[in-house]
Parts: C-alpha cells; structure tokens; sequence
C-alpha cells in the first residue's frame, strides 16, 4: 500500500479517502449497551451508543407477520447507516430484521417470524451504526 498512512490499525488511502483495516474495526465498551425491551414487540426503546444490543419482548409474534418498534437513539444522525443482526435466544432462521425508517435521533426496527408457527421468543438484536459524516 504505498499510498498510505498509517492510522493506528486502520489505512488511510489520501487519494480516495479510502479506509482499509489491517486488524478489527469496532466499538470499545463506551461506546456499547444494552436494553430490554418492556411491555411487547411494538414498545420503543431508548439507547444512546452507536453499538449494542436489543433483548426483544419474549410476547407473542405470528407466523408471516411483522412488528415495528422505534431505537431512540441520539447518536443517529441523518446520513448514518444502522445494521443489524439476530444475535440470541431466537429459533435459528425463523426472523429477519431490518432498518424501516430512520432520522436525525432514531430509526424503526421491523421484525418478521419466518417460522412456520407462531413464536413467543425474548431474543436479541445486535445493532451498529456506521457515522457518516
């Protein structure tokens, strides 16, 4: 890389304000939380980290059926990308999950059971949002 200049493990390319990462990419604890979930699937969380995690409502959610709750999150700025992942606790392959809308302060998470029945599971979502300047 012979356009480079070293930034502590990561890469920056001055020609194309590229990043490249030699080792991890990541939070530190800081920057990390958690929250549960109260009341059912639909109840809005609060949690102002850029990374963390979701422990769901363990209420009920129907085959082929979708629920939105809103992250209330104050690191979340316009252009930001937020990405998740079912991290735990959940049948393995019966949910999706997905970003449905998103502004300066919060976003919308929307959840579909995929299952074949109906599931009554307190699982977790990770999330991260990449800050975009």
């Amino acid at each position: 890389m012979s356009n480079t200049q070293a930034v502590g493990v990561a890469y920056s390319d001055p020609e194309f304000t590229t990043c490249y990462a030699s080792e991890e990419l990541g939070y530190a604890a800081a920057a990390q939380g958690s929250v549960t979930q109260l009341t059912d699937k639909s109840t809005a969380v609060t949690l102002n980290k850029s990374a963390g995690q979701i422990t769901l409502n363990g209420a009920s959610l129907a085959n082929i059926t979708n629920v939105s709750f809103t992250l209330n999150n104050s690191t979340i700025s316009a252009k930001d990308v937020i990405i998740l992942s079912v991290s735990s606790g959940a049948t393995a392959g019966a949910y999706n999950c997905w970003i449905s809308s998103k502004t300066t302060g919060s976003c919308v998470i929307t959840i579909r059971n995929l299952s074949g029945g109906s599931l009554s599971e307190a699982f977790v979502i990770n999330f991260a949002v990449i800050h975009v300047l």
